[in-house]
């Protein structure tokens, strides 16, 4: 009997994120907030550079390393971050959830016509 205990507790377990889960990619424009970490009492808004995946992490959880994003959409500072994929909140490059920051990329990504 205490066999078999030991054993279940040294199964592996499946791994905990989803399977449906969207691929983190370089220019994503994240929201991140406490259900992506407990980092972020206040939500901040990010640029992504890249996943970071070359680091070993607990299940679940990833490094990324992107441009924190001031309230006008400018970078302010390059950050590594310890988050959750699952917690993580995307926003629309073209319209944008923050209605600033969504108008000025949606501005500066505008393709110009010669006149």
């Amino acid at each position: 009997m205490p066999d078999d205990k030991l054993k279940a507790r040294h199964t592996s377990a499946p791994p905990t994120t989803p399977t449906d889960a969207r691929p983190i990619k370089a220019g994503d424009l994240l929201r991140l907030g406490r259900t992506a970490s407990v980092q972020f009492c206040r939500p901040i808004t990010v640029r992504v550079i890249r996943e970071i995946e070359d680091r070993h992490t607990y299940d679940g959880w990833t490094w990324i390393e992107a441009y924190e994003l001031n309230a006008k959409g400018d970078a302010v500072s390059k950050r590594e971050l310890f988050v959750q994929p699952a917690g993580l909140q995307w926003l629309d490059v073209r319209t944008g959830e923050d209605a600033v920051v969504g108008h000025r990329l949606q501005m500066a990504t505008r393709t110009r016509v010669p006149a």
